[in-house]
């Protein structure tokens, strides 16, 4: 997906661990990793930055949770510097932009 690749070269330092990872409870778009800190990153493309930052939506959030749990069990050794949920917004003009930490367990 082109969004995807867009995201991805927003990554600069960061090591892709993985692409369009599928695990039983969901996909995960990209996992990156920089100085111990894992980021699960979900990338959303619309036409807009605003229209792309709306469409996360709670059951969503939960699904991507479960499937970096998943992943993490599989793949220990990751994440010793913390965890976090990142969302690429990515626009259909190619603009991408960031939201480091955009959720959290339980939110």
């Amino acid at each position: 997906m082109a969004a995807e690749a867009l995201a991805e070269a927003a990554l600069a330092g960061w090591e892709i661990l993985g692409r369009r990872v599928r695990m039983p409870a969901g996909e995960l778009d990209l996992i990156a990793e920089r100085d111990g800190l894992l980021a699960s990153i979900e990338v959303k493309a619309r036409p807009s930055l605003r229209d792309a930052a709306f469409a996360l939506q709670p059951r969503q959030r939960a699904r991507l949770v479960g499937a970096a749990e998943a992943w993490l069990a599989a793949n220990p050794g990751h994440g010793a510097a913390g965890i976090r949920f990142d969302v690429m917004l990515v626009a259909a003009d190619g603009t991408v932009r960031r939201i480091a930490n955009a959720f959290r367990v339980g939110d």
